[in-house]
């Protein structure tokens, strides 16, 4: 487990209904973030402490950078869109909106593998009905559908090798791994990875470091932990001063300071009185780095 280089520090007191999406831009030395249900975008450079905010009309659950050209892809509530936050007045652009998919779920938690294939989520809106299923988009437009069957879908990410796809199950709090063939984009053999104890939180955004070990976001348990990617022992954990984590991603120049996002989502007043910093990004600095974000390859 890497040692922290000091204490978590909330850097944007958002107060964001449900913040997800960390991306670290390597381009820009910003993160990319989100509020799902406010419907906005943000970005955060730690340099000056600049922020920019963009707001959309749906929502926008999860971003990654173009390899290729300039700009973002986005999931929105519908699918896949291209945005470039640069070019004033422009709005997204839908790429793909699956058509199977059930009109009450919407897109969640995403990022692209090392070949540049957007993977996302998608989810039920009330998170009651296990209608989540897993979408692979890649850069020449083909998308392939995967049948989850979770009510609320987070992640994915990959162990160091690439040779495995982790993805959980957030609302019966379990972490699944796939083999995973990167030439393809191929999965099988699911299994149940690691299930989180009984009021521990509920897994939900997570990242791998450059060692491969994950780093798990606890919905409900007001930490991220750190576990080995072979056996899911938690090797140790970083507190933060609010109960809904959802996500977590590496950055900065040397990819040592990991950035969570936070919600206020479903807090009740007494709870948010005692949590003022609930819905805020906060960054605390490691020992050892994470690896940087994969690019959209179209």
């Amino acid at each position: 487990m890497p040692t922290l280089r000091g204490p978590v520090h909330c850097v944007w007191d958002a107060g964001a209904t449900l913040g997800e999406g960390t991306c670290w831009s390597p381009r820009t030395q910003s993160l990319w973030w989100v509020d799902i249900l406010e419907r906005r975008l943000y970005r955060y450079r730690p340099a000056d402490g600049a922020r920019g905010t963009w707001q959309f009309d749906e929502e926008i659950s999860a971003v990654a950078e173009r390899r290729a050209a300039k700009g973002l892809i986005v999931t929105l509530r519908r699918g896949y869109a291209l945005f470039d936050p640069d070019a004033p007045g422009v709005v997204p652009h839908y790429l793909h909106r699956p058509p199977e998919e059930r009109a009450d779920n919407r897109f969640n938690d995403g990022k692209c593998d090392r070949s540049g294939r957007f993977w996302g989520g998608t989810m039920d809106f009330a998170c009651k009905l296990p209608t989540g299923a897993l979408y692979r988009y890649d850069p020449d437009g083909s998308c392939v559908r995967h049948e989850i069957g979770f009510a609320v879908t987070n992640g994915p990410t990959w162990s160091r090798d690439e040779r495995t796809m982790y993805f959980n199950d957030t609302v019966n709090g379990r972490v699944h791994a796939f083999d995973f063939d990167a030439t393809s984009g191929a999965l099988s053999n699911q299994r149940e990875w690691l299930r989180f104890a009984r009021g521990d939180g509920f897994p939900d955004g997570m990242t791998t470091d450059a060692a491969g070990r994950l780093w798990l976001a606890h919905w409900g348990g007001s930490c991220v932990s750190c576990h080995d990617p072979e056996s899911g022992a938690e090797l140790g954990r970083v507190s933060l001063p609010t109960s809904h984590i959802t996500n977590c991603a590496f950055g900065g120049p040397d990819l040592r300071t990991l950035f969570v996002t936070s919600a206020r989502f479903d807090l009740a007043a007494g709870q948010l009185a005692a949590q003022p910093f609930a819905g805020g990004l906060f960054a605390v600095g490691l020992s050892e780095p994470g690896v940087p974000a994969s690019m959209f390859g179209g």
